[in-house]
């Protein structure tokens, strides 16, 4: 423990699981306290199952066990105002005069599976896009000068027709909608922020060993040519996906850089677009086969 994060508080979306999860961690193990959400909650649209209660309270006790302290609350990243509450009430608990970290991190991706409804292309992108911004503009009031905004993209967004293939339907398209205007959005907002030394970076990453990734309706995707196929199945189809020969990569090898760009190290880095994909846009900058 460096703690490179001494003295900072940081507010994750989507922190009971995955991603979220791994970031409060390890923002923890350098010496951040925590402000988590999540929505705790199915979103019908999504088919994979989503994050609950008890899955919350395991991401704070495990923050806890690393000596830090963390404010975990229930909400749900599209409702700016349930947002709003949860900074307030964390700040208050932790006693602090204000953010120093946000990391815009919830997501989902519906899929629909021979049964498209243009509610998910909404779905995707109220919670992969409008919950990024929601996160950023309750934060904004209360961010420190220097403050770090890390925004969770996707690598497979970046390739042309990749995310939004016809199978996928409109969650697929809603999703590849979300992560790809990211781009925009980061940039726009750091330029707009540079004044006040606050910077903010998006992080894209390949395939993730989350539940995202790791779920039926995904390995059907990858082995169309199958009927009810297995992660065993997708291996190598996740495994081509990359340049270096792996399947995935662990949510923590996202957080690790969470943790630079948010610690005084990265004080000079913004606007810029991340990506932690093992090669797999140098492979396929057109979009995999």
């Amino acid at each position: 423990m460096n703690e490179r994060l001494a003295g900072k508080v940081a507010f994750i979306t989507g922190a009971a699981r995955g991603q979220g999860r791994a970031h409060a961690l390890r923002m923890a193990e350098e010496g951040a306290d925590i402000v988590a959400v999540d929505i705790c909650a199915q979103i019908p649209s999504n088919k994979y199952p989503l994050a609950t209660e008890a899955d919350l309270a395991d991401t704070a006790d495990e923050v806890r066990a690393r000596g830090r302290t963390i404010v975990a609350v229930k909400a749900d990243v599209r409702e700016r105002g349930e947002l709003r509450s949860a900074v307030d009430k964390g700040l208050a608990e932790l006693n602090a005069a204000g953010l120093d970290i946000v990391v815009a991190n919830a997501g989902i991706f519906p899929m629909a599976f021979g049964d498209p409804d243009p509610g998910d292309f909404i779905d995707a992108v109220d919670v992969d896009l409008g919950g990024v911004m929601n996160a950023v503009a309750v934060a904004l009031p209360t961010l420190r000068d220097g403050a770090s905004i890390i925004v969770t993209g996707s690598t497979a967004a970046m390739m042309p027709n990749q995310a939004s293939n016809p199978v996928l339907g409109p969650g697929g398209g809603g999703y590849t909608f979300a992560k790809s205007s990211i781009v925009a959005y980061v940039e726009q907002l750091a330029l707009h922020l540079a004044p006040r030394f606050i910077r903010v970076n998006a992080i894209h990453p390949t395939n993730v060993r989350t539940h995202l990734l790791l779920n039926e309706g995904i390995y059907a995707v990858h082995r169309p040519d199958l009927d009810n196929p297995t992660l065993e199945d997708a291996i190598p189809a996740f495994t081509n996906f990359q340049a270096m020969p792996i399947p995935y990569i662990e949510p923590e090898d996202v957080a690790n850089l969470a943790v630079f760009l948010a610690s005084d190290e990265a004080r000079y880095i913004t606007g810029q677009q991340i990506r932690i994909d093992a090669g797999s846009l140098l492979k396929f900058p057109a979009g995999a086969a």
